[in-house]
Parts: structure tokens; sequence; C-alpha cells
């Protein structure tokens, strides 16, 4: 394995820290890409050879070993691409969200290590707005306004994402805006959860929606949140998904809460008992 020189901090090492303290199952540092001994380059996933084949494979080996069946080929490139772009949505997501800054983070800046559910990550800039105390840091990118930053986020996360999506997209056998409906329910579904995490779910359900609102190409849709009534009366949380994860293929009794394929009166049921 090649080990990597430590890498120096930046303004956005705090928000990395977070997230291990709400999330022990991940945890990010900030260091060079790693590779060996289960780390992988998500370069080496944009580049759709060995290394995506080594993961298919994995993901293969686990959801036969999870569900007792053996998956679609399809299916296992979407379980293995979530597995994959959730925590990296994280990355974008989790530092805007709690710091205001949007870190640029290219596949050749990160590497992960899902055994160990363990990402590394090696900025190249950052973007904040004036009146952010990191704003004279050399690797900020400056930015005016609340949108500003906002299409920041997206501009980013579009520039890390395109290259793993493409990889991808033939094993799922999903075009280009499925595939981006991937990208935006990964990007809505870890900026929802960590909030939450921290207290602050109903903020990120509001910054979700600002984010994502609907109309931000190449994204799919938007964060589509609404509420329902649930049997009290109760407001009951849920979201259209953009896209499927074939859960569905492996049970077929069940699909998720927020799938397209279930509908409001069972989502009221589960809800309501969750």
């Amino acid at each position: 394995m090649n080990v990597p020189a430590l890498a120096r901090t930046t303004p956005l090492a705090p928000a990395f820290a977070r997230v291990a303290e709400v999330m022990p199952a991940l945890r990010v540092s900030e260091e060079a890409p790693r590779h060996g001994d289960g780390w992988t380059r998500a370069s080496e996933l944009a580049a759709g050879g060995p290394a995506l084949a080594e993961l298919l494979a994995r993901n293969d080996e686990r959801l036969r070993a999870e569900y007792g069946t053996r998956a679609r080929p399809d299916v296992v490139a979407g379980f293995a691409l979530h597995r994959y772009a959730w925590p990296a949505a994280v990355l974008f997501t989790f530092p805007y969200f709690l710091l205001r800054r949007v870190p640029w983070l290219t596949p050749d800046d990160v590497s992960f290590n899902p055994g160990e559910g363990r990402v590394t990550v090696r900025a190249t800039a950052f973007t904040c707005l004036p009146d952010d105390p990191a704003a004279s840091h050399p690797l900020a990118r400056v930015v005016h306004g609340d949108e500003a930053l906002r299409a920041a986020v997206r501009r980013a996360a579009a520039d890390h994402f395109g290259p793993i999506l493409a990889a991808f997209g033939p094993h799922m056998r999903r075009g280009p805006r499925a595939l981006w409906g991937a990208a935006t329910d990964e990007l809505v579904e870890a900026l929802w959860y960590m909030g939450s995490l921290v207290g602050e779910e109903e903020r990120a359900m509001t910054e979700a929606g600002l984010l994502l609102p609907g109309s931000t190409a190449p994204f799919a849709r938007g964060a589509a949140f609404r509420e329902l009534t649930g049997p009290d009366g109760k407001r009951l949380r849920t979201r259209d998904r953009a896209s499927c994860c074939m859960y569905y293929t492996l049970r077929p009794q069940d699909t998720c809460v927020t799938c397209p394929r279930t509908c409001d009166a069972e989502r009221v049921i589960r809800l309501a008992a969750s």
C-alpha cells in the first residue's frame, strides 16, 4: 500500500470532523488519496476499469449475503453507486450546511474505504462568502450572496459526480436523466439526514429546497419535500425521489417510503408507525 504523506488541514476541517462525531460509521480525513488495502480512488471508479469491476463484484457478493438472492447486474451497480455517492454527497453538502464553505473535489482528490467507512479528501479550493473568517485563506474562492454559494455547491458536486455517473451508467442501464436523478437524491438525502443528526432537520430541508429547487441542470427534479397528514392530524414529512434504488427487486413486498412506487396511503401508514 502506498502511504500518503500527512496533509495539512483546511478551513473545511471542522465540518469533516463533525461528520464522525454525529455518524461514527463515516470518517472523513484530509490527506492525499489512498490506494490498496481496501482503498479505492474515486478517479479509478471514473476510469471504469478494474477498480469499478472489483467494486461491483464486492457489492454483488454483499447483496447475496444480505438478501440470499442474486441481484440483477443493474441493481448491483445501483447499490454500488449509492455506497460511494452518499458519502461523497456529504463531502459537499455538510461543509456548506455547517460552515457555508463549499469544497472543490475532483475524483482525483477523493479515496474511500467502504469496509472501514472512511473517506479521504484533498481539497484544492473552497468557496465561501466575503464575511467568512476564512475568506483570506489561500484556497478560498469568494462569492457574493447565498445563491452564488448554492450555485458553487451544485457546480462542485456536478463536476465530481459527472465522471462517476458516466462510468456507472452502462452497468446501471440508465440514461443521463436517471443517473442525475440518482445524484439529486444523494445530495438531498445526505443533507436531510446529516441535518437531522445535528438537530437541524427543518433547516436542512429548507436548505435542500433552496439548493435544488427543481430547475438546476444537470440535476433532475428537486428536493421535492412535502407533507402528508397522519390519522391523528399530525404532519408527516416525506419527499418524492427522482430515482428508484431498485430495492423492490430484492424485496418485492417492500419499497422505500420516499420511492415513486410508494403511494401516499402507504406512506402515511408507515410514517405514522415510525
